[in-house]
């Protein structure tokens, strides 16, 4: 079973649209800050340095309305595939009654500052990142 990895925020009152729902980008600011924590975290934690990423591709489906009430939102964070340069990170954003307000898949490159360009992902890292890596049930071919 791969582990998951939670993160807590409030709602502020600033995130609100004048229709009273948080607005969707603050919901990808939401993921963003859950992403990087979780990154960060899980990289200082057992490579000792954070390394860089890049976000290649980015897809949320927004499945409810947030409201500034809603909080606090958890966000649980998964490894969704691992590639040689890449890797998926999964994001579901919960309210606090625990109901499903937004889907999301993010693409994430490994990154050289110096070269500006992608990097693989070293050994280390793959080990990381393959502790949260979704159980996905093989498909016949």
């Amino acid at each position: 079973m791969s582990k998951t990895f939670e993160y807590s925020l409030q709602v502020r009152w600033s995130d609100s649209d004048r229709l009273g729902h948080v607005n969707n980008t603050r919901f990808v600011e939401y993921l963003q800050e859950a992403r990087a924590h979780f990154i960060t975290e899980l990289l200082t934690e057992t490579v000792g340095s954070r390394g860089t990423t890049v976000v290649r591709r980015l897809a949320v489906d927004f499945l409810r309305p947030l409201f500034d009430d809603s909080g606090p939102l958890s966000i649980e964070v998964t490894v969704s595939s691992i590639g040689t340069t890449s890797f998926g990170v999964r994001h579901l954003v919960r309210d606090a009654e625990g109901a499903l307000c937004a889907e999301a898949e993010a693409l994430m490159v490994m990154f050289d500052l110096s070269s500006q360009s992608s990097r693989p992902i070293t050994d280390s890292e793959r080990a990381a990142f393959t502790e949260y890596l979704l159980d996905v049930p093989a498909t016949s071919t």
